[in-house]
């Protein structure tokens, strides 16, 4: 286990399962809080929040849901912790920026997937799961903290792909540009969130969580410092059609613009008209990938954590 620096220990709070599990060196996976704070309703982001806990708990690993609770950075949450978020009626939406207002005020709230990734690598947790990602907005000076946070924390993020209203190549871009690979599970696409593709190709396609555990360990046994993002879509059952998302994305933006929506409160304001004009099917899609998500999260900790010796899988031989 990482242990928290001494000058900043007393802003953790571990859950003692979670702490016992780190010290023996046994797998853990992350899972963020934004969703149970600011990107679902109640009661579905404490149902949801539950039940990735429990996916976790099942698949033989320990899930710690990190959140700020009165100042308190805790990595594993309580059940009433738990429902005191989803019911907060004001809750903070903490990424890396305001992360040490937040402590110092005493605010309660989510953590973004950025924030998530800085506190799971403090304690040593390498295996985060979540919905998908943010990104590159379209038209504007706008990159979200989790693409710097990708680059630069060694943390395996399991989501699927980036979320439907960014600029998808440009984030594709940005990944490529600061060394984060793209893993595919089942796919040679990028997923886009409620669509089984955005229409950018993954850097490599494997076909179990094995596979994908191989890369991530040739990854960091690099020295390679950052993360590693790993793709899982939605079945074709649970996905909405691209040209669905397109519509319906539109009509939310123009909405979010006629009521002049800015900054943090956009991403939660189109979220919630998406889920009113698909009549609840972003809304259904978005759980079922939260589940899926979870679960290959904790296979994947399981093998991290096992770091057993796995076949190598076939590749050219250079020089011959």
């Amino acid at each position: 286990m990482t242990e928290p620096l001494p000058t900043f220990v007393e802003a953790f709070h571990l859950l003692p399962e979670v702490a016992q599990a780190l010290s023996q060196g046994r797998p853990v996976v992350a899972l963020e809080s934004a969703l149970i704070t600011h990107g679902l309703p109640h009661p579905e982001n404490v149902h949801i929040a539950r039940e990735m806990e429990a996916i976790v708990r099942d698949a033989g690993a320990t899930p710690a849901t990190i959140a700020l609770i009165e100042g308190r950075i805790h990595v594993g949450v309580s059940a009433e912790g738990l429902m005191a978020l989803a019911q907060h009626p004001h809750p903070e939406k903490i990424s890396l920026a305001n992360l040490g207002i937040a402590r110092a005020r005493g605010y309660t709230g989510g953590t973004t997937v950025a924030a998530t990734m800085w506190i799971a690598h403090q304690v040593g947790i390498q295996v985060f799961a979540t919905g998908g990602i943010g990104g590159v907005h379209p038209g504007r000076i706008d990159v979200s903290a989790d693409l710097p946070a990708l680059a630069t924390l060694p943390v395996a993020v399991v989501c699927a792909g980036m979320k439907s209203l960014l600029d998808v190549e440009a984030t594709r871009e940005w990944l490529e540009t600061y060394g984060v690979p793209v893993i595919g599970l089942g796919t040679d696409e990028m997923p886009g969130f409620y669509t089984r593709s955005a229409g950018v190709p993954v850097d490599i396609r494997v076909e179990t969580v094995a596979e994908a555990a191989y890369y991530i360990q040739e990854h960091w046994h690099l020295g390679l410092k950052g993360g590693v993002l790993v793709t899982v879509p939605l079945s074709e059952k649970d996905a909405l059609t691209p040209d669905e998302v397109a519509t319906a994305l539109a009509q939310a933006e123009a909405e979010a613009r006629a009521q002049d929506i800015q900054g943090k409160a956009v991403t939660p304001y189109i979220l919630a008209t998406l889920a009113r004009l698909t009549g609840g099917r972003s809304v259904q899609a978005n759980l079922q990938l939260l589940r899926q998500n979870a679960r290959v999260a904790a296979q994947l900790a399981v093998l991290l954590a096992a770091e057993i010796e796995r076949p190598r899988p076939d590749r050219p031989t250079f020089g011959s």
